[in-house]
């Protein structure tokens, strides 16, 4: 994972930059590109960091390296709920809430409340049912 996070560290100065170039063309009066661009940045630098410390965790994968098989990236790639309905139910919430900040605040209590919901769903999803452990 070391390409990809120096990627994403790499991409975070040039956002900054551009940022920085942008408010001096727009003389700082248009917010929203700017400080658009500045979040690009900061995000940038969250996923590299998380990418950087993950594959430090890890170690190198067969993507990595140079003398690698194919048949080294076989087998299990992590745990995934192929029939979970919680993540609809959580993008759902998330749009609920973003509905509610554009159009009256109101609507982001249910938002809320629907994320709360989902949260707990999702999180205790293997502790009950058919799929328990």
């Amino acid at each position: 994972m070391k390409v990809e996070s120096w990627l994403f560290i790499g991409l975070a100065p040039f956002f900054a930059i551009v940022a920085v170039v942008y408010g001096f063309m727009v003389d700082w009066q248009e917010h929203v590109g700017y400080l658009a661009l500045l979040l690009t940045a900061g995000l940038s630098v969250m996923i590299g960091g998380y990418l950087w410390f993950t594959g430090r965790r890890v170690g190198a994968r067969p993507e990595d390296r140079v003398d690698a098989e194919i048949h080294e990236g076989s087998g299990e790639q992590g745990h995934f709920s192929p029939w979970s309905w919680w993540p609809l139910v959580l993008s759902l919430a998330a749009a609920t809430g973003f509905l509610g900040l554009a159009v009256g605040f109101w609507i982001t209590y249910i938002g809320v409340g629907l994320l709360v919901v989902a949260l707990i769903g999702w999180v205790y999803e293997y502790s009950r049912g058919d799929h328990a452990h």
